[in-house]
């Protein structure tokens, strides 16, 4: 069974025999987008865990992509009828909209386990655990047999429109060069499978044998990694004309470490 952000009002805090809950099958997976208190949020989603897996996208309470002001969200690509029905239920409408995009995407929605999403964010929880990171949505079931908790939280982000999945990496930079400077240091990823957009690893004081870190949720899974672009800039004109390079990248897929 499948719980598309199972409702909030009536239904949190009930019986079990009232809601929906992992005793109602062999295997329930959950996914909560909208999971804000119902007073005075309006959230519609129920917040705690109660399958044998519980995803919370984005945290499980704001969707990207739902914070549209309203004209715009109205009269979107869908029409004015699915953009009035989104603006009014946006955040409890992506459940079903991750749903039909993680059949086109088999290898999509990874979810990790994790404490809370703020540690996930963090990189607390990265890269997969040794026995994998199951796919959220309609692959979900092929994590059946790997439980081993009462409760399994997953987290992971999401795109803001369709196509919804994104893919998690670690990239490490460390610089070259002779002084710091000011700026930003920016990593595009090519691979056997397809490349990525470029993605800010760091912005400030840049400094030569320093490494930055930063994690990103990538449009693409690139596959094997071919080749990495790597790019900097220092915001503005600087007489010495300083230089800076890369001595090593390091990216780290978290679905495979």
């Amino acid at each position: 069974l499948s719980g598309l952000d199972p409702a909030q009002p009536y239904f949190q805090g009930t019986p079990t025999e009232v809601r929906l809950d992992k005793s109602d099958a062999d295997f329930v997976d959950i996914i909560h987008t909208d999971s804000a208190p119902t007073i005075p949020n309006l959230g519609f989603g129920i917040t705690p865990a109660i399958g044998h897996i519980d995803f919370y996208p984005n945290g499980g309470v704001q969707m990207p992509g739902c914070g549209k002001n309203p004209v715009s969200q109205i009269v979107d690509l869908d029409g004015i009828w699915e953009g009035t029905r989104d603006f009014v239920a946006c955040n409890h409408l992506r459940s079903y909209k991750y749903y039909s995009d993680s059949i086109i995407y088999p290898d999509g929605f990874l979810g990790y386990p994790c404490a809370s999403y703020n540690l996930f964010q963090a990189g607390n929880c990265f890269p997969c655990p040794k026995e994998g990171c199951p796919n959220m949505g309609h692959y979900a079931d092929k994590f059946k047999d790997k439980i081993k908790g009462q409760f399994l939280k997953l987290y992971l982000n999401t795109g803001e429109a369709r196509d919804f999945p994104l893919w998690r990496y670690k990239i490490s930079v460390t610089l070259s060069g002779k002084s710091k400077v000011r700026g930003y240091v920016n990593v595009a990823l090519y691979g056997s499978d397809g490349n990525t957009k470029q993605y800010q690893i760091t912005k400030g004081t840049l400094k030569p044998d320093n490494t930055y870190t930063a994690y990103i949720d990538a449009e693409v899974n690139v596959g094997k990694v071919t080749k990495v672009k790597f790019l900097w800039n220092n915001n503005w004109i600087n007489p010495t004309l300083p230089k800076l390079g890369a001595s090593t990248i390091t990216v780290e897929s978290g679905q495979n470490g």
